[in-house]
């Protein structure tokens, strides 16, 4: 197996595990729940970006619908995001 595929697939894994763990448990956050949606999708994007890459087949989640998030959430996930890269430039 391709690392960056595998690699792809071990993140992917993640995110989906942790999904589940935030929409299974008992009291639901939403944007908790957001998040992990959206790390989900990017993990998602990511693997089908390597195996297209690497196999020249199309996207496995094409038919998946894209869920919209509430915009304080996308506000403060690119917050996050931004602060990620200030972080890395300093070290």
């Amino acid at each position: 197996m391709s690392k960056k595929i595998d690699a792809a697939r071990k993140e992917l894994s993640k995110a989906l595990k942790k999904h589940a763990e935030v929409v299974g448990g008992n009291a639901v956050s939403l944007k908790q729940t957001q998040r992990t949606t959206a790390r989900l999708q990017r993990a998602a994007a990511a693997y089908a970006d390597v195996v297209q890459a690497k196999s020249g087949t199309g996207n496995p989640f094409s038919n998946v619908d894209e869920l919209m998030l509430e915009p304080s959430t996308i506000d403060s996930l690119k917050a996050e995001r931004d602060a990620l890269r200030i972080a890395r430039k300093k070290s």
